[in-house]
């Protein structure tokens, strides 16, 4: 497989919680995992930028599970 992103992070948003995963380039070209979990309070949302930052990710994907946004309305086909 190929890999097109080498600084990525996933996110698990919860209520209290994000979960955050990411992978970066490691020794001998092997990815390095690295999972942390920060609160959804603004210090540690800030914690968790500056962490992402420091690790050069570039890429970030989202998952929640929870009823935090309304449903997207996309338009109709022709």
């Amino acid at each position: 497989m190929e890999i097109l992103y080498t600084h990525v992070a996933g996110l698990d948003v919860h209520k209290k919680t994000v979960l955050v995963c990411c992978r970066t380039p490691g020794l001998n070209g092997q990815p390095r995992k690295e999972t942390r979990t920060f609160s959804t309070m603004t210090t540690d949302l800030l914690a968790l930028s500056a962490w992402l930052t420091s690790l050069e990710i570039t890429h970030v994907v989202l998952e929640s599970t929870g009823e935090f946004t309304p449903p997207l309305m996309l338009p109709k086909k022709c």
